[in-house]
């Protein structure tokens, strides 16, 4: 056998093992047939989500130096599905083989585009991902999937829950943390984590910026369909946005501290970002997440249009401080304000596309190498802790918010169905208040 057969026999082998249970049985109800021919070593690959992030994921996927092709799509709706399909198929024409009958619009179109693929993207709105990725796990998938991982406890724990098993399946799973990608945070960690600032002992991470983008409703919506559209501002499908974008400050954070908080304290509001568009979200937070080892460090997003916008974090260390930004920056001084470290950005390489370059790589090398969900997953939770905080005004144990059964999904999803989360007769939906509001599930 020449070295080009046995390394296509070994792929082919890796992502079929891949899809087996532990005892090696194929997972029940489903057929080998999506997967790749043993005479063909593409890669197939299903899209979930097909909004701006979704689409952009398919690009970079597709850009990816390797043997890929698009071969299912899956979106709630049809025409973001047909937007997508026609921005990528005019990218990458041959690389795009998506016929109708292997388009899925619906709720449930998911499980049919993950059985038909050796890799899924899973990029819907995050309220979704939970159950999207502990399908993609069950049969046996590679996964990419975006920040954040989930929206609350339950969630949580269920994303905890199926990215132990996807260890055990030994499926790769990458996280769109793309910090955790860039090089600057990767040169600059490496030297944090061997002490070149000591132990860090305070810190401050922010995204503060104007907002994003707002659908007004329309006479023919449903409520459902109203607040699928606009998801940004519903907590059940975003998780308000030190959750949904704030969660990348946070997650360096935890990175830098190689640990997650123990609990968290903080404030919020809703102070520029009032009116009946914007849902049920708040416009600004600021917590104080605690370690176990007493250090605090500071985080901080608001949306407020006209104002400074900030989105970098600094850390304080016994023996010197850092900052860095997602422009390139990674600067390391030592306790005397002597530089010692400044990342060279020349040549970076987009951290989005890094993401996607190393994970088919590590498919195509027949290699386990990202286990991203487990650590996605705590981060996500840190931020959603600290909307609890806010939310309710009081300090939250993370071990307390862990075991919460606070679950904010629909009891039932269909077009028709009500959302947990109503607008009163001025079209105005409830707002958390501090002091009142509890998060825990608590009466």
């Amino acid at each position: 056998m020449n070295d080009n057969n046995k390394t296509h026999n070994e792929r082919r082998e890796f992502l079929k093992a891949s899809a087996l249970v532990a005892g090696g049985v194929m997972m029940s109800g489903y057929s080998w047939a999506g997967m790749p021919s043993s005479n063909d070593d593409t890669i197939k690959i299903a899209l979930i989500g097909c909004g701006d992030r979704g689409t952009g994921a398919a690009f970079q996927a597709l850009s990816t130096k390797f043997n890929l092709k698009l071969v299912a799509m899956a979106d709630a709706f049809q025409d973001r599905l047909d937007n997508s399909y026609k921005a990528i198929s005019t990218k990458f024409g041959a690389k795009v083989d998506v016929p109708k009958e292997r388009q899925f619009v619906g709720f449930d179109g998911y499980k049919q585009a993950i059985a038909l693929a050796d890799v899924v993207l899973l990029v819907t709105p995050p309220g979704f991902r939970p159950i999207h990725f502990e399908e993609a796990v069950k049969q046996g998938k590679h996964v990419f999937m975006e920040k954040p991982v989930a929206v609350d406890s339950p969630g949580i724990r269920r994303v905890l829950a199926a990215a132990e098993l996807a260890k055990q399946k030994k499926l790769n799973v990458v996280v769109g943390l793309q910090r955790r990608y860039q090089t600057n945070y990767r040169e600059t960690l490496k030297r944090i984590q061997d002490g070149a600032i000591g132990d860090v002992v305070s810190g401050q991470v922010y995204w503060n910026s104007g907002g994003v983008w707002v659908k007004p409703r329309t006479a023919t919506q449903t409520e459902m369909e109203y607040q699928m559209r606009n998801w940004y501002y519903f907590n059940w499908l975003c998780g308000d946005h030190i959750v949904e974008q704030h969660v990348h400050n946070i997650d360096i954070a935890n990175w830098v501290k190689n640990a997650y908080p123990v609990s968290i304290q903080g404030t919020g509001s809703r102070a520029w970002r009032t009116g009946k568009n914007y849902g049920e979200i708040y416009d600004n937070h600021a917590v104080e997440l605690t370690y176990a080892d007493g250090s605090v460090i500071y985080s901080q997003c608001r949306h407020f249009e006209g104002t400074n916008n900030r989105v970098d974090e600094s850390f304080q260390g016994t023996k010197g401080k850092v900052y860095l930004s997602a422009n390139n920056s990674g600067i390391l001084w030592d306790h005397k304000g002597k530089e010692i470290f400044n990342h060279n950005t020349k040549g970076n390489a987009n951290p989005y596309q890094t993401e996607h370059d190393e994970l088919f790589a590590a498919i195509t090398n027949n290699e386990y190498k990202f286990w991203d969900a487990e650590r996605a997953a705590k981060s996500c939770f840190t931020a959603i802790v600290g909307r609890y905080a806010t939310y309710s005004g009081e300090v939250i144990k993370w071990d307390d918010a862990l075991k919460a059964e606070n679950s904010l999904f629909p009891e039932q999803l269909s077009w028709d169905a009500k959302p947990r989360v109503l607008p009163d007769a001025n079209g105005l939906y409830p707002v958390a208040m501090p002091g009142k509001t509890k998060v825990l599930g608590q009466s």
